[in-house]
């Protein structure tokens, strides 16, 4: 999509602000004309305080990044006497779309991170989308890749245990069907709940293992709903709804070839934080979600549906999704040769320069 980043205007209902990267700038040049030519979110007198604010983190390099895990978002911009506006207009809704959590709790370090790759790569902050769906277009030429050079996928194998050699390392997985897979290396590129959970006792006294206790998974929804008539107050684009229940959405039938329909929209959002709804009926959700479409959307949408209709909706909860980046995680994050030989780990959750959900 065009290097831009699009946030919905909660005080002017219908309307979008924009941080549009100039092709022919370089970074971090680009950045900062985005930043400077927008006047709807920041006053100058903001813009101003943020970057007195920001210093310390781009003289301070990686060492200074690292070294703010453990504070939050909101408790580093207070301390760099950032004004509050900065973080509500801005942070909130960048917060949730990294981590699918408030910046009470996210750390800050997070935060630099994705900065620090917007300052450095000129296209570190352009969107992209499939254009398809994930499974035919994703994992479909990954399993083709295997294949091709001799290699085995199996679908709706899952792993009972791992079993183990007198030496402690592995000696095979076996499945829940019963099958016994062996191999010269073995690697667990699971959720670190699940893998917590396939840990043999062995392992479990290992520090290693033990400082995984910390990484939990953060619970996330997404909402899938298909109208009777087409929205026009949207963009081929991801947006940031900067609503108290959703994070980003987009509408499909423009942004992604395969469900391109010129005469219906089909919104996907990102429900989050989702902790106090994941357990909530589906009908709930929906509920909720066309209230705040409602105020997205004024003049198409209604929360009783007078205006657009539903055709139809799909809510797909996820209870524990990416490693939720809380201060003081970043020592828990293991690197991904473990200490048992042969066994290696991979994920979000891993030590690795990409963040949770960007892996």
């Amino acid at each position: 999509k065009e290097h831009s980043m699009i946030f919905a205007m909660p005080s002017k209902p219908g309307q979008f602000s924009r941080f549009d990267f100039l092709e022919v700038l370089p970074s971090p040049l680009n950045g900062i004309w985005a930043i400077l030519r927008n006047n709807e979110m920041l006053t100058w007198p903001e813009k101003i305080k943020f970057a007195i604010g920001l210093l310390p983190a781009i003289l301070g390099g990686q060492a200074y990044v690292e070294a703010q895990d453990g504070v939050s978002v909101k408790e580093w911009m207070r301390k760099q006497g950032i004004p509050e506006r900065v973080t509500d207009e801005v942070f909130i809704a960048m917060s949730k779309a990294l981590n699918f959590i408030n910046p009470d709790e996210l750390s800050m370090q997070c935060i630099l991170i994705a900065l620090n790759r917007f300052l450095q790569e000129k296209h570190g902050s352009k969107m992209a989308f499939l254009d398809g769906n994930p499974p035919e277009r994703l994992c479909m030429p990954i399993v083709d890749h295997i294949q091709s050079l001799g290699g085995e996928v199996h679908l709706n194998s899952r792993i009972k245990s791992i079993e183990l050699n007198d030496d402690s390392t592995v000696k095979s997985f076996l499945l829940t069907n019963g099958k016994v897979i062996e191999g010269d290396a073995y690697v667990c590129a699971a959720p670190v709940d699940i893998l917590k959970l396939l840990l043999p006792e062995n392992w479990k006294g290992v520090p290693y293992f033990q400082r995984l206790e910390k990484l939990v998974g953060v619970p996330v929804i997404n909402v899938h709903i298909w109208f009777d008539r087409k929205l026009k107050n949207t963009y081929d684009h991801l947006l940031f709804s900067r609503s108290p229940l959703l994070s980003v959405y987009a509408d499909m039938s423009v942004t992604c070839k395969e469900y391109y329909n010129p005469n219906q929209s089909m919104l996907e959002l990102v429900f989050a934080p989702a902790e106090e709804w994941i357990s909530r009926s589906d009908e709930d959700i929906i509920d909720a979600t066309m209230s705040e479409l409602a105020k997205l959307f004024p003049d198409e949408i209604s929360a009783d549906q007078s205006k657009a209709k539903i055709i139809k909706y799909h809510v797909v909860k996820t209870p524990r999704s990416v490693y939720k980046t809380v201060p003081n995680c970043e020592p828990c994050r293991p690197i991904q040769r473990s200490p048992i030989e042969g066994f290696y780990l991979s994920g979000d959750y891993t030590k690795q320069k990409y963040l949770a959900s960007m892996e």
